[in-house]
């Protein structure tokens, strides 16, 4: 490629793609410019690429400054819904306490490759968690029922009347089973032959 081919920034669709990445965390950064933004800035992750749409009218530096900004947003975003095993024990205790009087006290919370059709799951006696990775990166209320429903068995393992009850503590258990049931519709959609 020619060094003028490579300053000249490509178009696309009312827009320009800066020619090389600003900077690069885990993966690369595309700026697109558009000469309809006038003034917002957005950005997001699609595959390895971090998208960050500017106004057209910014300097190098506040493309520089923006794309700084909103990669560190993105980074503490998806660091706050994929937390680690460490985390995953530190927020279990937090909800026994918020939502079980404390009296759900797991001996173990970590992630686990191998389920994949359960959420999660919690082994008795030894009131061990597992937490499937497909729910890692789901929104935190979503991961705070998976856990709060793992943490409920602790206390009663059966999904009788009384486990519900302990459940409906939680102010978002209907809209977290809505939200996982349609995942889960959606995932077995995708993975079911054409008729």
């Amino acid at each position: 490629m020619s060094e003028r081919a490579r300053q000249a920034p490509a178009k696309v669709a009312g827009s320009q793609v800066s020619p090389e990445p600003t900077m690069d965390t885990a993966g690369r950064v595309e700026v697109r410019r558009s000469a309809r933004r006038k003034s917002t800035v957005s950005a997001y992750r699609e595959g390895d690429t971090t998208v960050v749409s500017i106004p057209a009218r910014f300097t190098a530096r506040q493309e520089r400054e923006w794309v700084t900004k909103m990669v560190a947003r993105l980074d503490d975003k998806e660091a706050r819904r994929r937390p680690s095993d460490t985390e995953l024990m530190a927020r279990a205790q937090e909800l026994s306490a918020q939502y079980l009087d404390g009296k759900a006290q797991p001996t173990s919370v970590r992630w686990v490759d191998n389920q994949e059709r359960r959420w999660g799951s919690c082994t008795m006696p030894e009131a061990s968690i597992r937490i499937s990775r497909r729910v890692r990166g789901l929104p935190a209320w979503v991961i705070d029922y998976v856990l709060l429903h793992e943490l409920g068995h602790i206390i009663v393992p059966t999904h009788g009347p009384e486990f519900w009850e302990l459940m409906a503590r939680y102010p978002r258990t209907d809209r977290a089973q809505g939200f996982l049931e349609g995942l889960s519709f959606a995932q077995d959609t995708a993975h079911s032959p054409d008729e």
